[in-house]
Formats: C-alpha cells, sequence, structure tokens
C-alpha cells in the first residue's frame, strides 16, 4: 500500500476523530439506548401498553378515536393511531405538532401526547405528555442533539459523514505495512497480556474492524435521512426507468359528503382484517381537503415488510394498495423502504439488532481509545533542543 495514501488517511482519520468525537460518542451512546426501546417500554409500563380483559368486539374507530381525543388537553385533535394484532394490546393514539424552525428540541415540539386506549371498553389507559418522555428526548439527542432541526440535524448529519470517511480511512490504518504472521495476528486479536496503552490500541484497531460493517451501513441509511439530494440521486438511478411514483389524492365531492365517522370506521375495519395474519399497523389521518387516510400494516420486526393503503377521505375507497412483494417499485424504492431496517438492524431479525448493538457500543468507545492514542504518541515526541551558539 502507497505510503502516502497511508499518510494521507492517518491525517483524515486523526483530525476528523478529533473534530467529531464527542458527537460520535452521542450518537452511539444514544443509539445504544433505543437499540430495544420498545420492549424497556413494554416491560417498563405494560399498564400503558396492555388490556386487562380481553373481549370478542372491539369498539369502533370513531368511538376510540373520540374517547382519545376528549382525553387530550386544549381541544387536541390525534392525527394518527398505532394497533396490534395481539388483542391484549391497547391503541396508541397521537397528537403532534412540530416547529422546525424551532432552535431547541422543547421548542421544535409544540405538543406532543399520545394517548392509550382500551379498544374493548374505550377506558384511557394513559394520557402521555410525550414531548417529556426520557426515550423520546434521547432519540432527539440521536437525531439533532436537543438542538432543533436546522442546527441539529446538520451537525448530526455531517458528524455521520465525517464517521463513514474515517471508518475508510480506518480501514487504510488497520492494514498492515508488511503481511506475515505476527501483523495478521495483530489485526484480528487483541493482545492482552500487553500493557496497557498496547491494549488500548488493539482495542481501537482490532474492535474498529469488527465493528466496521455495520457502522458503515447505520451510516449509509442516517446519510440518506439528513441529505435529502444523496436520497433522491440513490433513488433516482436504482429506480432506472421504473415508473415515478405519484401522490394519491382524496376527490373532494361538490356536495355534502357522508359522516366522517362512518368512513374512519370503515377505514377501520378493513386495515383490522388485514391485520389478521400480521403484526401491527398505523393510521394517518388526513390533514387537507385532499388528503387520505394512509394506513401501514407490517408483517412482523422488519418494517419494510409491510402493505400500505391509501383511503378516500370521502368515501372510505382504497385509492392505492402497494405490497413490499410488488417488484415494479424499482429497486432505489425498494432499498428506500428498507432504510430504517438498514438503520437499526432489524433487516437481519434479533441477531442483526444484537450486533449493531455491540457495534454501537464499539463506536462509543473508539473516539476515547483513538484519543488516548494520539495523547500517548504526542507524549512520546521528542522536545527540539536548542542550538548551541
Amino acid at each position: 500500500m502507497s505510503a502516502i495514501l497511508r499518510k494521507i488517511a492517518y491525517q483524515l482519520h486523526l483530525w476528523l476523530g478529533l473534530t467529531s468525537g464527542l458527537i460520535v460518542v452521542i450518537m452511539a451512546v444514544t443509539g445504544c439506548i433505543l437499540a430495544f426501546e420498545k420492549e424497556l417500554k413494554h416491560t417498563l409500563h405494560p399498564e400503558k401498553y396492555f388490556v386487562n380483559i380481553i373481549k370478542k368486539e372491539k369498539l369502533q374507530f370513531s368511538e376510540l378515536k373520540l374517547k382519545a381525543e376528549q382525553a387530550l388537553p386544549d381541544s387536541l385533535k390525534v392525527s394518527r393511531v398505532e394497533i396490534s394484532s395481539d388483542p391484549s394490546r391497547s391503541y396508541a393514539f397521537r397528537s403532534l405538532k412540530m416547529d422546525n424552525e424551532a432552535l431547541t428540541y422543547w421548542g421544535t415540539y409544540i405538543h406532543y401526547y399520545r394517548v392509550y386506549v382500551d379498544p374493548y371498553t374505550g377506558k384511557v389507559l394513559a394520557v402521555e405528555n410525550a414531548k417529556n418522555d426520557f426515550f423520546e428526548i434521547i432519540m432527539d439527542l440521536h437525531r439533532r442533539l436537543l438542538l432543533g432541526e436546522k442546527i441539529g440535524k446538520t451537525i448530526t448529519g455531517y458528524s455521520t459523514l465525517i464517521l463513514a470517511v474515517m471508518l475508510f480511512s480506518g480501514l487504510v490504518i488497520w492494514f498492515p505495512r508488511k503481511m506475515n504472521k505476527k501483523a495478521l495476528k495483530g489485526m484480528f486479536m487483541i493482545k492482552t497480556s500487553a500493557k496497557w496503552k498496547r491494549i488500548n490500541y488493539d482495542m481501537h484497531n482490532v474492535l474498529g474492524f469488527y465493528a466496521v460493517i455495520p457502522l458503515c451501513l447505520i451510516s449509509y441509511a442516517a446519510l440518506i435521512w439528513n441529505f435529502e439530494d444523496v436520497d433522491k440521486w440513490v433513488k433516482k438511478t436504482l429506480n432506472g426507468k421504473a415508473k415515478t411514483e405519484q401522490k394519491t389524492k382524496s376527490t373532494v365531492p361538490s356536495e355534502a359528503s357522508s359522516d366522517k365517522r362512518n368512513i374512519l370506521d370503515i377505514v377501520g375495519n378493513r386495515v383490522e382484517k388485514s391485520l389478521a395474519d400480521k403484526k401491527s399497523a398505523l393510521i394517518s389521518f388526513p390533514k387537507t381537503e385532499e388528503g387520505t387516510y394512509y394506513a401501514e400494516v407490517t408483517y412482523g420486526n422488519k418494517q419494510y415488510q409491510n402493505e400500505q393503503f391509501n383511503f378516500d377521505q370521502y368515501s372510505g375507497k382504497i385509492l392505492k394498495h402497494q405490497s413490499y412483494k410488488n417488484k415494479n417499485i424499482g429497486y432505489g424504492t425498494a432499498l428506500r423502504e428498507r432504510n430504517y431496517d438498514l438503520h437499526t438492524g432489524s433487516i437481519f431479525g434479533m441477531t442483526g439488532r444484537i450486533l449493531y448493538l455491540v457495534a454501537g457500543m464499539i463506536a462509543a468507545s473508539l473516539p476515547i481509545t483513538g484519543f488516548i492514542i494520539y495523547l500517548n504518541r504526542k507524549k512520546k515526541k521528542p522536545r527540539k533542543r536548542k542550538p548551541k551558539y
């Protein structure tokens, strides 16, 4: 390997690491906390997520929505509901309004409530001010450093880009100058019998190598979310000649339309039937006159494995239905649908989530071990002697 390339890679790795190290640690630690967020929530607060008695029939969606809205302060309206095929689970209604111009987390969320309702009785199990929820704060720290959409997202976006560069430059440095038996052993194993400085070096070098693939996937998915132009370019390039998706709209009637409560019940019943052999679903309510009821029904723990529906808000008619099994959506669109699962590791099942958790722990340690290496090398540099005259 060229000595010049190695030198450039080292300088990039060093200075980019010193620049973004603290932010990488924050993103890695918060990512580890969020890795099993749902499981932790269900364990810590079962009274919100589970009902005591399971009955044969559930109440209509419109009635449950009304119960949720009556529990909200300031006459707020719900915008989405999450449901599960598990008969013991509650329905989670959400009311959310954001200000993307705000400079802090607390300014970004104008209001954010979750209302948990027993689908059999309509009893409100809990009203949660999600703005104060521990995991929600951790999520915003992970995405925006609590500094709002404009500033925080920009910082984390470019820090992720820097992390990607460091991963590739780290691979260049990791590759030994001379390949022999001793070098090979040093590439893949930590010498635990050595002094602490060597152990620290090996932890940075070896553990960094083992985590590089999941960290590259995590970085790629984060870059897609943070940089819209990159997202569009990847999607357009991979889609090729596949048809561009058209936005679905409801047809606004010229005369008074049917009762909206009945329409919501039609939509809810259709989604409930789709849940029979699947895991969960969410329904987003229309925000404009031409908006639709959007439903996403997920098969299992992999979010991309889903069916998507758009319902006319005035008739309940299905305007669009798309399945992840559809082979005509284009490779770019298919990859974009898998972005969340790529970022969390769920695309590889439970094994992937655990591996990503370990990779996240390693990512949190790399800036620390790297900084210690930098300090040790700085101490070793001999001081320049003053010339004698």
